[in-house]
């Protein structure tokens, strides 16, 4: 089993799409795919239209009580653990405790017979959920903006992943993503040539398709149902390879 946190501390990056997105794909290539929101914003939950979910079915339970993974959701040929607003409160009590943040690690080695590759969407902070989720992975996978907004936040996400990688020395990051790019404008070329020069293991960029990814989102379903082999789709099936690539995941022929 393969684990990996889509992480990075600043908002818009395109975290919780690559999530449900590369997830949904590599279920439909034959992968056991097990997908967790840690953002009690809950946007993972929603965009696959999960709903009245319970806070005992959060990871509120194993990080606060130590608990095994509650039974999870079953969507589109894929497994989530989903989010609720309340898991807000964990942020807090997950300090107080010696050992917290691990105890999501702890859980996944107990269903390591069960899935092929985890897929965790971290919250867009530097908080103890995010240090929950990025110290569960075996991998991190980086989305970056190719917007000044992408190159500011680069010296907060590189302290962020030192102190990740001091907690786990085994830690690293698998893979950079460049995302919302558009070709067209000066700008995002520029600081797409600028992320090739800073950041190792940076992946083809993903252009910024907005219309799909909204609606897709509205509907809760993953681009690869709602806008089957559209170009927005091709995008995810390119980047689904590149993820896939860089965990070193065995799809079936």
């Amino acid at each position: 089993m393969k684990i990996a946190t889509v992480f990075n501390h600043a908002g818009g990056a395109g975290k919780t799409s690559m999530v449900r997105d590369v997830g949904y794909e590599l279920a439909t290539q034959g992968q056991r795919v097990l997908l967790i929101d840690l953002d009690p914003q809950a946007s993972l939950t929603k965009w696959l239209g999960v709903e009245h979910v319970d806070l005992t079915e959060t990871v509120y339970p194993v990080a606060l009580e130590g608990r095994a993974l509650p039974t999870p959701r079953a969507v589109y040929g894929l497994h989530l653990v989903p989010s609720h607003i309340s898991l807000s409160l964990a942020e807090a009590q997950i300090s107080g405790q010696i050992g917290a943040v691990l105890t999501l690690r702890h859980a996944l080695r107990q269903v390591g017979d069960k899935y092929d590759v985890v897929l965790i969407d971290s919250p867009p902070s530097l908080g103890q959920l995010a240090a929950l989720g990025a110290l569960a992975a075996d991998r991190l996978i980086v989305p970056v903006l190719t917007q000044q907004k992408g190159l500011d936040a680069l010296p907060g996400l590189q302290s962020a992943l030192e102190l990740y990688h001091r907690l786990r020395p085994d830690l690293r990051v698998a893979l950079y993503v460049p995302t919302m790019y558009e070709s067209r404008r000066s700008h995002d070329r520029e600081v797409l040539q600028a992320l090739r020069a800073a950041l190792p293991m940076l992946s083809q960029p993903v252009p910024l398709r907005g219309a799909v990814w909204l609606d897709s989102s509205s509907a809760g379903q993953p681009v690869g149902i709602f806008a089957a082999g559209t170009p927005v789709h091709r995008d995810v099936q390119e980047l689904t390879r590149s993820v896939s690539g860089a965990l070193n995941l065995e799809i079936p022929a």
